[in-house]
């Protein structure tokens, strides 16, 4: 994933339509200065997603003179106005709350906590020769492992980069968010014991052990209910946003960008 520099952002200049809402265009450099904030892997993706974002706040706006809101309001602040005063939202009630708790038992549950150890044998991202090598590394001291040859502190204090090297390979407790994602993943759905494939992050790679796994409880209804709450009620918003959206767009015509509305920031 790449962030498209605005100095690179003009590269896509008459390689795309012209981009209206009603007959206000949007223009070529409105855009490519939008695009620094839609890193994309393609200049196309960036783009569209741009004009989009653009496309909405014209549609806003224009909306908010046909309202008559004050004009001398802030962009941002006339936009809240406009979506406050015509968006008709209802609160999620009691029953719609429990409904979802009942529905999504694995949402709310207390964190699954588990003690780890482990040995990271380090290795750059980009550096693949190294990584192989470190890899074969592995393979041969978690075979040693599996196979009652070695035992797993003696090993971490002599092959691990990782300070725990001298805990014996110990991370100490852990659980959701505390590690890296590609790290963390994996080891979370890891039973007590030795995990016999080595796993792959950012660092290089690791042998894991799981010395104690305690698995999260169900959360009694009562003490998840604001959080159950806060969801509904923004994915109601959400989703009167866009449809919203997209009746202003059939009223007042947006040309040059399929009008898909996807989570934008205008639409939390």
């Amino acid at each position: 994933m790449q962030l498209i520099p605005t100095g690179e952002a003009e590269k896509p200049r008459n390689q795309f339509p012209p981009v209206y809402v009603g007959d206000t265009l949007i223009s070529e450099e409105d855009i490519a200065r939008e695009m620094q904030h839609h890193p994309a892997e393609e200049v196309a993706e960036a783009w569209h997603e741009a004009a989009i974002s653009l496309v909405i706040r014209e549609l806003l706006l224009q909306q908010a003179k046909t309202l008559k809101l004050p004009e001398e309001l802030d962009e941002e602040v006339t936009i809240a106005r406009v979506l406050e005063q015509e968006l008709d939202v209802p609160d999620p009630s009691d029953e719609d709350c429990k409904r979802f708790h009942a529905s999504n038992p694995g949402r709310f549950r207390s964190p699954t906590l588990m003690a780890v150890s482990h040995i990271l044998l380090a290795a750059a991202p980009d550096d693949v020769p190294e990584r192989m090598r470190q890899e074969e590394i592995g393979r041969q001291l978690l075979s040693s492992l599996v196979e009652g040859r070695a035992q797993f502190a003696p090993l971490a204090k002599q092959y691990s980069v990782c300070e725990s090297r001298h805990q014996g390979g110990s991370l100490g407790q852990i659980s959701k968010g505390q590690t890296v994602e590609e790290f963390e993943r994996p080891v979370l759905t890891l039973k007590e014991g030795l995990n016999p494939e080595l796993i792959e992050s950012r660092y290089g790679w690791h042998i894991v052990r799981v010395d104690q796994r305690i698995d999260g409880e169900q959360l009694p209804y009562e003490h998840v209910k604001p959080q159950i709450r806060q969801y509904l009620s923004e994915s109601v918003t959400r989703r009167a946003c866009r449809q919203y959206l997209q009746v202003l767009a059939a009223e007042r015509g947006v040309q040059g960008v399929d009008l898909e509305l996807p989570d934008s920031p205008l639409m939390q």
